[in-house]
């Protein structure tokens, strides 16, 4: 079984406004809503490929039980613990200013919380993967996924981790099996800056001698590369197409690389399974559904 975590789920309010304009009264064009962060877009396009998973994280208020509401709509396992005080979180994303975004602040996380989720992983066996994906409420401390992996060393769990900074580095002495940051965040680990396939593989493979199995570095508009634990490196230009939504891009290409993995055991499907994703979430209004994937992985050429 794949599971997800999301420490700090939403509720996404997408919106489109033309001609927006500050201190004014501004009007949608356009409206969606979603039940966002990067675990539950991971369980979202795992599920749309036809692959099980069950999210986990936690949940407050009128707003958690809408996000709850909408996942069993999409269709896919969850098991979030429910808090008794706050509210899970709102996040404004205005669609024609691509990265303009109001995000909320979500329900303070308290030491039993967190232990009543860590009791959850405890359940996991051989052979479960386990995807922590994004970024951690100011309320909960600041080593929570080195935690997580520290307590599930020696169990033969299979994780991912798609996180930035520290958050990624103080866990690679667990050997995770996939890491995934994208070029800038990479460029932010080494204080450098990476614009083509050849100048990120020297700083995917340092990121492997530290510890991490397999490093997919997402490259947007560039396409992406793999450092794979058998030695090997695929890199691939992206494919043509027009941006329509670009959030959840790099959470879908986690969730290729996972069904592609299981399907074959090979890192070039594997790989191609991911940037068909990430891509065809990128050329979609909603998360890419299997025959957009699909499409495009006919298109690659890696």
């Amino acid at each position: 079984m794949i599971y997800t975590v999301t420490f700090n789920p939403s509720l996404d309010y997408i919106v489109s406004v033309k001609d927006f304009k500050l201190w004014n009264t501004n009007r949608t064009d356009t409206e969606l809503m979603l039940p966002g962060g990067k675990g539950l877009n991971v369980s979202t396009v795992l599920k749309n490929l036809g692959m099980d998973s069950t999210a986990l994280g936690f949940t407050a208020g009128f707003v958690g039980d809408e996000i709850l509401r909408r996942i069993e709509n999409i269709g896919f396992k969850s098991d979030f613990i429910k808090l008794e005080n706050g509210c899970s979180r709102i996040n404004l994303k205005l669609k024609n200013y691509d990265g303009t975004e109001i995000n909320g602040q979500g329900p303070v996380i308290e030491h039993a919380h967190l232990e009543a989720l860590m009791k959850k992983l405890d359940q996991l066996k051989a052979g479960d993967i386990l995807v922590l994906a994004g970024s951690i409420p100011s309320s909960m401390p600041t080593s929570t996924y080195e935690d997580v992996l520290a307590r599930l060393q020696d169990r033969k769990i299979l994780t991912v981790v798609d996180a930035t900074k520290n958050l990624l580095t103080n866990v690679l002495k667990y050997h995770p099996f996939l890491i995934k940051p994208n070029n800038h965040e990479l460029g932010e680990l080494f204080c450098l800056e990476f614009n083509t396939h050849e100048e990120v593989i020297p700083y995917a493979k340092e990121l492997q001698k530290q510890g991490a199995r397999n490093v997919l570095v997402s490259m947007g508009g560039k396409g992406a590369a793999l450092v794979a634990e058998n030695g090997e490196v695929y890199t691939s230009d992206a494919v043509k197409g027009r941006l329509v939504n670009a959030v959840g891009a790099g959470d879908s290409m986690v969730a290729g690389f996972l069904t592609g993995w299981l399907e074959q055991h090979d890192y070039a499907h594997a790989f191609r399974m991911a940037l068909a994703a990430g891509s065809a979430s990128a050329f979609s209004e909603l998360l890419a559904t299997k025959d957009e994937i699909m499409e495009i992985y006919d298109q690659l050429q890696v």
